[in-house]
């Protein structure tokens, strides 16, 4: 099956030949599978009925422009996790708009115009929105202004621009949602409620403590070998107790279980790297232009020789903003001389040789008023700034600095710090500002014009030590060809081996086990991931390739549990083996659903007992301990909170100690989540005698208030049986 699989694999060029074959007959009906949504299930579904595509699309849209805008900003690359995370916020506002809407029609929920316009303007009771605050308040005043708000609003919804009239028309109906989810989630609040015996009851469970005594032996201290389950035991268990509603499938899904065969650099790709390596640095020390040679032998072609090629140690806070070398090579960069070339050295998967051309303090710190020209070209203007920056500077000592840059300055962050900027470094600030505090003496104020305009200097602190200024020559640290096919040729041969070893067990249980106890054999690790049918999504890797590739193995018409993928799939830099172990469908499980979860509960069960009937025979809590052979645990415990220091939560054996255990007194053996427990309650220490429960109940209502929106609507998506076809949909797998 593997070779077979492998033979598959490789064949992608006859795929390709035959698939463009077929593109004619294939288009003819893209259009109907991608575009139409026409099969049963579309997008997905809410309450049994398709997504309307065109508003997901329109929000894709919307959601997507605002990422852009936001990495715009940030000045960072919009990636496709960007634009995973735009789709994402789409589907849930497209999903709870169309929850949300069946609820606003069946409660009567709608806002009239006047409430519309008052709630907009912040009249008869509205606060003013945040977002009409921003652009409409009056700067002097701090006052909402109405007219300005007024008009334009009227502006808007009567431009003959089709583009502003919709945009006005988006704007309205976005408010109208806005106050329509606050009525209903205001609603549902009413209906949260704290009583006062509840109120009393937390009280208690809050302030009343005991202190206890506890001997605890692990059920992971007892080797379960030891305590045998057989098959008919378990079969009697599962007739018993399949239709608990613990052992319920709640959603319908598949587990697969994935190993990683991980593509390293071998010792022979070291060597070679290295080679490679002294020889460009043999070229390094000879060229005289560095740029040209950087950027004709680098991977990395970056090169400056001002302070943004300031480098730091790895880990170091500015770490993100500069280039990095290995902390061990602190001292020998800090102690070179202007022209060392060291390297060849390994530095976030790469292999450098770099030469020092300069060094910069390692810390700065400076003070600043700027007189901002506003990017203004005009020379008029462009004196007017300089001339007052000098007069100002002969004005300026350090004790009034601070007074100076309240009044004048107009770099509006650094202004309520006083106009410090502390702990940077040169290549942080523009060439000229940079430069003047790395180089003249400590408590010199002066004059810098940049870009932004006029900078008056105090020149506060910087550090003795410095930093390298680098030219480097660098190499992506990768495998070889050679290595990379081994490791395929490994996974391959693996799956081969575990396909022959499965196939000879037919039962699901003890296949998944042999599954598991193979992979660790190999000293690798076993990733489960869980599929939902309902809302099918893979994450963890590299790629969504391989994302599609595990989901259409799942999902496969032909797919059963205890199959195995033929060939690995290739993530980056390692190759993955996969193996489908089981599939649930909702509602009462399978024997082989919950097989493995009632064998452990029977075994836990069996070692309950046998250690319950072992310590019923000692009279103190110290000769228990000893039989165990495990230390008595001391903690203080309160009801409401069902924890025991040192051993972890324990529901069971708090509800144990609160239920009239006196003090002195042991409880008999509990079965708790982590072992077996007896406790000896040493005091109790009673609440405080009060007459009022007032502060437990309103902090009762802020909390159940606080999450009721994520409640509900949790509650309302589980209501409406939400459907997100959207993966199978693209994937072309049919949804059974």
């Amino acid at each position: 099956m593997a070779l077979i699989g492998k033979i598959r694999e490789k064949s992608w060029l006859l795929i390709l030949i035959i698939g463009l074959a077929l593109v004619a007959f294939i288009l003819s009906d893209y259009k109907s599978i991608m575009g139409g949504y026409s099969d049963q299930y579309g997008l997905g579904t809410v309450y049994g009925t398709k997504v309307n595509g065109q508003k997901y699309e329109v929000a894709v849209q919307r959601f997507e422009q605002q990422g852009r805008m936001q990495a715009q900003q940030q000045q960072k690359e919009f990636t496709q996790q960007d634009q995973e995370t735009a789709n994402e916020q789409a589907w849930n506002f497209v999903v709870d708009n169309e929850i949300l809407s069946k609820e606003y029609e069946n409660l009567g929920i709608e806002v009239g115009d006047a409430e519309f316009k008052a709630y907009l303007f912040g009249n008869d009771g509205f606060a003013v929105l945040p977002e009409i605050a921003q652009g409409f308040t009056d700067s002097t005043t701090g006052v909402l202004n109405k007219k300005s708000l007024e008009a334009r609003i009227k502006e808007m919804s009567t431009s003959k621009n089709a583009d502003v009239k919709k945009q006005w028309d988006e704007l309205k109906v976005n408010f109208i949602e806005k106050r329509k989810s606050e009525k209903y989630t205001a609603l549902i609040g009413q209906g949260v409620y704290v009583t006062s015996l509840e109120a009393e009851d937390e009280y208690y469970a809050q302030k009343e403590t005991k202190s206890i005594s506890v001997v605890v032996k692990k059920f992971s201290e007892l080797n379960d070998a030891e305590f045998k389950v057989t098959d008919a035991e378990l079969k009697d268990f599962y007739e018993k107790h399949k239709e608990d509603k613990k052992y319920a499938i709640q959603e319908s899904n598949r587990e697969v279980k994935v190993m990683d065969f991980v593509v390293v650099p071998s010792k022979k790709d070291t060597i070679d790297i290295r080679k490679k390596m002294d020889a460009l640095k043999n070229g390094f020390a000879k060229t005289k232009n560095d740029s040209i040679y950087i950027y004709k032998n680098s991977e990395l072609k970056l090169y400056s020789s001002g302070k943004q090629a300031t480098a730091v140690p790895e880990g170091h806070p500015k770490s993100n903003r500069f280039l990095t070398y290995p902390r061990d090579y602190d001292t020998l960069f800090k102690t070179a001389t202007v022209g060392t070339l060291v390297g060849p050295y390994f530095s976030n998967g790469n292999i450098l040789v770099s030469k020092v051309i300069g060094f910069t303090p390692s810390r700065l710190k400076a003070r600043h008023i700027l007189i901002g020209n506003n990017q203004s070209t005009d020379s008029t203007v462009l004196k007017q700034k300089k001339n007052l920056a000098d007069s100002l500077l002969k004005l300026i000592t350090k004790d009034n600095f601070e007074e100076f840059v309240k009044k004048h300055s107009t770099d509006q962050p650094s202004i309520e710090k006083g106009g410090v900027y502390e702990d940077f470094l040169e290549g942080e600030m523009v060439k000229e500002f940079g430069e003047f505090c790395a180089t003249q003496p400590i408590g010199t104020i002066g004059v810098v014009k940049t870009q932004f305009g006029y900078h008056i200097i105090e020149v506060m602190e910087r550090d003795n030590t410095l930093f390298p200024v680098l030219a480097s020559v660098a190499k992506v640290f990768k495998s070889s060809q050679e290595t990379t096919d081994e490791r395929e040729n490994e996974a391959y041969t693996f799956i081969e081996y575990l396909d022959k070893k499965l196939t000879a067990v037919e039962d699901l249980y003890k296949r998944s086990i042999l599954f598991d106890t193979l992979v660790s054999q190999k000293k690798k690790t076993v990733r489960p991931i869980t599929i939902y049918d309902n809302k099918p999504a893979v994450q963890g890797f590299n790629s969504s390739f391989v994302e599609d590739k595990l989901l259409k193995f799942a999902y496969d018409s032909k797919a059963v549990a205890g199959m195995i993928l033929t060939t690995p799939i290739k993530d980056k830099d390692k190759y993955i083996v996969a193996y489908l172990s089981s599939i649930k469908k909702k509602g009462t499980p399978t024997f082989d659903d919950v097989k493995a979860r009632m064998e452990k509960e029977l075994i836990e069960e069996k070692k309950f007992k046998r250690v319950s009937n072992q310590l019923s025979v000692d009279k103190t809590l110290e000769d228990m301990a000893r039989r165990a052979n495990v230390q008595i645990v001391k903690a203080e415990v309160t009801f409401g909170n069902p924890q025991i220091a040192n051993v972890g939560f324990e529901p069971d054996v708090i509800g144990a100690i609160f239920s009239g255990v006196k003090d002195g007194q042991r409880t008999k053996a509990i079965k708790g989540k982590s072992g077996i427990f007896i406790v000896r309650v040493d005091a109790t220490k009673k609440a405080p005698a009060t007459a009022s429960f007032k502060v437990e109940k309103e902090q009762m209502l802020v909390s159940s208030r606080g999450a009721i929106q994520g409640q509900f609507m949790g509650a309302l998506r589980k209501k409406a049986e939400v459907i997100d076809n959207r993966r199978f949909n693209r994937l072309g797998i049919i949804r059974e």
